[in-house]
Order: C-alpha cells, then sequence, then structure tokens
C-alpha cells in the first residue's frame, strides 16, 4: 500500500484531504506537546497549506504545560522555536494549581481541553486538531471492550464537540504513528517522549502492552459508520416515541415501554437515563442488565438504578430523578453553577441564592399534572424539581435555569450529534453547533 511504502508521502496526504473537508476558510489551533504525533500534525499541515491553500487556511500552536515534570517548561520552550521557525504563531499555556493525587490522567484531560478551547477563543481559531493516531485508536478500542461497555460502544471519534462552543478534530486518526515518524525523519525533525507513556500505572499504557504483545482483537466495538447510523436511528425513535417534560420527567409511549432487543432504542434509554440523572457517563453495563430485567417482566412497577425512578404503568414508562442525594447549591451574585449534575444556573440577582429541591406540593407538581403525567408521577418527580431561595428563605425569580445534558454538554462525539440534538430539544435545548468540515451525519442529514 502506498501508506507503507511512502510514508511521508502519505502523511500529507491525509492532511491535504483533512483541509480539504472544511465548508470554509479557516484558521487552526494545532495542540503540540512536543511528541511525534503532534510535530508530525502540524508540519504535515503546515507543509499542506503552503502546497494547496495558502490563502484559505493560517495555522496556530498552543502547548499545554501540565506544569507534572520539572522538564515540561523546557520541552514547551523547544515547541515554541519549532513553531517560530515554521512561521507559525505559538502559544504556551499552564495547568497551574493543585494536583489530584488519584486519576491524574483524567483531570489532566479535563484541564487541557479547557485550556485549549480558551486558547481557540484567543486565536480566534476556528477548530483544534489534535495528533492522536491509528494506535492511540486500538488502545482505545481495546480498553472500551475490556471495561465491557455498553451497546453501541466505539473508539474514539474523529470530531468531538467541546463545552458547546469548539470543536476538536483528530486529522491522523486512521494514520500509524511508525508512518508519523518517518515523516518527521525525513524532515530531519526529532520529539520528546513523554515518560508517562511507559508508566503501567496507566490503562493507556497496560492496552498498549497488551497490543504489542498479542493480536488481541476487541469484539463488540462498532466502527464510527455503524455509531453514525445507530444515533440517527435512535433519533428518530426519541422523536416518535418520547416527551420531556420541564426537564424533569421523560414519557415514552406504551408501545416502547416494555423488552427490545433494538439496539438503538436500548442506546436512546440509555442516554436518556444518563441525562434524567444528572450524569456525565453513561450505566454501567450492570446497571443497563438491571433495567433489562425490569422491562422485561413486562408488569407495571418501579425501579430505581442510577439515580433513575423507572415508573412503568399501563400509560407508559416514566422516567424521573430519586428523590435523595439531591445537595444544595448557593450561588453568588452573577455565579452560575451545576445543580444536581441536571440544571445550569445562573444568579442575575443582586443577592445570593441557593438552589434546593421543591419538596412535592408545589407549583412544578401541579404544571406537570396539568401536562397529562399521572399525579402519582408528577408528585414524585416534583421532590426534585429546583427551587430558588434567597438567604431570608424566600422564593425568588432573577435567576435562569435551564436543563443540562451532562452526557453532551461537555464531550460530544460527532458520530452522535443527531441522537445529541435530538435529545437537546426533547430538553428545551438548542442544537449542538455543527463541525466545519463535512462528516458523515452531514452527508446522512443531506
Amino acid at each position: 500500500m502506498a501508506a507503507e511504502a511512502h510514508p511521508p508521502i502519505a502523511v500529507v496526504e491525509t492532511a491535504k484531504r483533512f483541509l480539504a473537508s472544511f465548508d470554509r476558510p479557516a484558521r487552526i489551533l494545532v495542540a503540540v506537546s512536543g511528541g511525534s504525533d503532534s510535530k508530525g500534525l502540524l508540519l504535515a499541515l503546515n507543509e499542506a497549506i503552503e502546497a494547496t491553500k495558502p490563502t484559505e487556511f493560517s495555522l496556530a500552536a498552543c502547548t499545554v504545560d501540565h506544569a507534572l515534570r520539572p522538564e515540561s517548561a523546557e520541552e514547551a520552550r523547544n515547541v515554541a522555536a519549532f513553531c517560530e521557525s515554521l512561521g507559525v504563531p505559538h502559544i504556551t499555556v499552564r495547568w497551574d494549581g493543585a494536583k489530584p493525587s488519584t486519576g491524574i490522567q483524567a483531570a489532566a484531560r479535563e484541564a487541557r481541553y479547557a485550556l485549549l478551547a480558551a486558547a481557540a477563543q484567543r486565536l480566534e481559531a476556528s477548530t483544534v486538531v489534535t495528533g492522536h493516531t491509528l494506535d492511540d485508536q486500538r488502545e482505545t478500542i481495546l480498553m472500551r471492550a475490556q471495561r465491557g461497555e455498553g451497546p453501541g460502544a466505539a473508539g474514539m471519534a474523529g470530531a468531538t464537540l467541546y463545552d458547546r462552543r469548539i470543536w476538536v478534530q483528530r486529522p491522523f486518526l486512521a494514520v500509524d504513528r511508525t508512518a508519523i515518524r518517518a515523516f518527521l525523519t525525513d524532515r530531519k525533525v526529532g520529539w520528546f517522549d513523554d515518560p508517562s507513556n511507559v508508566n503501567p500505572r496507566f490503562e493507556r499504557v497496560r492496552a498498549r502492552a497488551s497490543l504489542a504483545s498479542s493480536a488481541e482483537i476487541a469484539a463488540g466495538i462498532w466502527d464510527a459508520q455503524s455509531r453514525a447510523q445507530s444515533s440517527a436511528a435512535a433519533a428518530t425513535l426519541l422523536d416518535r416515541h418520547v416527551w420531556v417534560h420541564a426537564g424533569l420527567v421523560a414519557e415514552i409511549a406504551p408501545q416502547m415501554a416494555g423488552p427490545s432487543r433494538n439496539i438503538d432504542w436500548q442506546r436512546a434509554l440509555l442516554a436518556l437515563t444518563t441525562v434524567i440523572g444528572g450524569r456525565a457517563h453513561l450505566p454501567a453495563a450492570e446497571t443497563a442488565e438491571r433495567l433489562t430485567a425490569f422491562l422485561e417482566k413486562e408488569a407495571a412497577g418501579r425501579l430505581t438504578a442510577g439515580r433513575v425512578v423507572f415508573d412503568r404503568r399501563s400509560t407508559g414508562l416514566y422516567l424521573y430523578r430519586e428523590a435523595r442525594d439531591v445537595e444544595d447549591l448557593t450561588l453568588q451574585t452573577g455565579q452560575a453553577g451545576i445543580w444536581d449534575g441536571r440544571f445550569l444556573v445562573r444568579n442575575g440577582g443582586g443577592v445570593p441564592l441557593t438552589v434546593t429541591v421543591e419538596g412535592g406540593r408545589g407549583p412544578q407538581q401541579q404544571r406537570l399534572i396539568a401536562a397529562g403525567l399521572p399525579p402519582g408521577v408528577a408528585g414524585r418527580a416534583s421532590l426534585t424539581a429546583p427551587k430558588v431561595l434567597s438567604e431570608q428563605g424566600e422564593s425568588v425569580a432573577s435567576i435562569t435555569i435551564e436543563p443540562r445534558i451532562g452526557l453532551y454538554d461537555t464531550f460530544l462525539p460527532g458520530f452522535d450529534r443527531i441522537m445529541a440534538d435530538r435529545i437537546a430539544v426533547l430538553f428545551g435545548r438548542e442544537p449542538y453547533p455543527p463541525p466545519p468540515v463535512h462528516d458523515l451525519l452531514t452527508e446522512m442529514e443531506r
């Protein structure tokens, strides 16, 4: 294959195809750590722009200094010098503050994307690109298979929307790391190797070692096209059979309240469960199995799982937050926060406010009954409805509350965008912004 025979050519051609996918001219922010993958991406994009569309695209680069190793500051300076040699503007941003003693890689990832998004805004970039490779994809697939993730599990998406505001794209997700290093070697460009990449305390390092020592293939993991098609089908089912009331109750039509082997519907139901429960991740496999067993009984009753009550009646299946472990949230003037993982709250008034639960027998219960919900469902669901109080204990109106979709509002994989849009609309939110490039979903929507 050409990619194997001429790695340098294949790497630049991949960069050219990526540029050709854009709907309009763009400024691209490249996340550059100094490793081979990100330096190869920057150099390939720079060559591709100069060779094809020098007036339509511009590059900027950003290095995130996580401040976890003494050498990180010097490495960032070396990246800055490399970018200067290419004529690419570069900034370094630093992850300051205390670092967690556990879950350091997950925390670093969250900090990295937040800092990159801020840098993109500062540099007026249309998108952020990262140097994830086919090797990273294989490791991700193996890790997700080993975790036993639920129906529709897939590898990394080629594009992910961060914080509803910036698309992060992975142009090299189908490119092997050896090809990138051959490209850099051909251009006489060196790179750094992060020592954390060989530390076996990290899950990804263990997955990398497993892949290197065996020909293990992860079963049950979908490709991007299968996942996108499933998400589109799930969106259609949501549109036909689900109604959401005040961001509190998901009402599911009777014909969909029983057992189903339709994997698209299973994914839709688990996504609804995640949002109603105020979680950021889909339920664990054990929770999904409990839900399946409950639905297979085909009888009226209630099940609590994943902080959500599944209330099945002759009129349908109703999902609402269980009435426990809901903590109050206090907001100072002009402050915003997330309450119970379910609502984004902003204090636009002149005094501190506290968000607590309505507790039932309040206006929200009456609104839910007026919407046609069974009184028992309305009563239980309103127990965890938000209520705002001032320091004097009085209800106030100088506050905005909107449902939060924790499953997608921070990280939305591109292949789930159609389903995410449908869920957003069900909860009274605006659809998510589309990526700046032609993608599989764009073609499906046409």
